[in-house]
């Protein structure tokens, strides 16, 4: 039984799902469900029964001390509420957790009673995956979902992926079966750099998300962050002639591929974006103002975080232009670009 105890009456509810794991490449959907959660001070309403959907070899439980007392956090999958701010007040309801290791039926129909009990309108489910994709371009995000009506509605994709698929396309399609509108975003994340985190990969998710449910999200130091990660890539692509001249020719692809996309549409839709930032918010260049794409190298960090921790290496893996990484969020979508095909993952079907 769900028990919402506490959990006031909700405005236009929408349900934003992440899920750490094998739809999560570069951590880039579940950092983008826990910024949600940490700027607008998400408040955690329930946590589902980790002993129904993990095994606890595969998601080991955590020991901390607390004053000294030990206790332990075990793997699950904790709902959250949050109020966004700024323009029209809408509540959000997100999802974030592990990919489970069961019982993925009964895990899709759980969050869907809550989606139910909170009179959710929407679920928006956030995936990223490995691609052919170069690093110094803005990341791909492709909106997909199984319902024509919704995808004719919100320009999105129609999904006609088939393949292996995990949690994020299992629980679209058990929306689409129990009549819940659901769409599923997925970023591409460059192959050669997967380590996480990826900081641009969340940036660009919550840039499509804002455009879906139109809400203005707060980017907080995620536009600056992004740009130290390019920069911290670029120096290290720089180091190996191998790694910069195969980024160079997926830079060649990429734009071969997207000429057709600057078009009046595409600018008007960019320049829309940059105006409702604006308002209420500091300019370009200005502190806490929006920055223009998080691609530009300016502002250093320390890029150690790109380390291969298995195997000590600080740039990027040498790809083979031939056999690029292999990863199965890749597999399952097979974009040459990184962007799933005919819709990502959770497309196949789902979206």
């Amino acid at each position: 039984m769900i028990e919402l105890e506490g959990v006031p009456e909700l405005i236009d509810p929408v349900m934003i799902c992440a899920f750490e794991g094998w739809n999560d490449a570069g951590d880039a959907a579940s950092s983008a469900v826990a910024h949600l959660d940490r700027e607008w001070k998400g408040e955690v309403f329930a946590a589902l029964d980790a002993e129904d959907y993990y095994d606890f070899q595969v998601n080991r439980p955590t020991i901390w001390l607390d004053g000294g007392i030990r206790k332990i956090t075990w793997p699950t999958t904790r709902l959250s509420v949050v109020r966004a701010s700024g323009g029209a007040p809408r509540d959000l309801v997100l999802v974030r957790g592990i990919e489970p290791s069961m019982r993925w039926r009964s895990f899709c129909n759980e969050i869907l009673g809550f989606a139910h009990e909170l009179g959710v309108e929407m679920v928006v489910i956030l995936g990223s995956l490995l691609g052919d994709t170069p690093h110094t371009r803005p990341v791909p995000v492709s909106g997909v979902t199984s319902d024509p009506d919704l995808a004719r509605t919100l320009d999105l994709e129609e999904s006609r992926y088939e393949g292996p698929t995990g949690i994020v396309g299992v629980l679209q399609e058990a929306c689409a079966h129990a009549g819940v509108p659901a769409v599923s975003l997925w970023a591409a994340v460059p192959h050669y750099v997967s380590q996480p985190p990826n900081p641009k990969a969340t940036l660009a998710l919550l840039n499509r998300l804002e455009d879906l449910i139109d809400l203005r999200v707060p980017q907080g130091e995620l536009p600056e962050d992004a740009r130290a990660w390019q920069l911290g890539v670029d120096q290290l692509a720089a180091e190996d002639s191998e790694v910069a001249e195969y980024v160079q020719s997926l830079e060649e692809a990429r734009d071969t591929a997207e000429l057709p996309e600057a078009s009046g549409e595409a600018i008007a839709r960019e320049f829309e974006r940059y105006l409702r930032r604006r308002d209420g918010q500091p300019g370009p260049g200005q502190p806490g103002g929006v920055a223009a794409e998080p691609g530009l190298t300016e502002g250093g960090r320390d890029a150690s975080y790109l380390r291969d921790t298995a195997s000590g290496r600080t740039r990027p893996p040498r790809p083979s232009a031939k056999d690029p990484a292999k990863d199965p969020a890749k597999d399952e979508e097979g974009g040459a670009t990184g962007a799933p095909e005919e819709g990502t993952d959770g497309a196949e079907g789902d979206g």
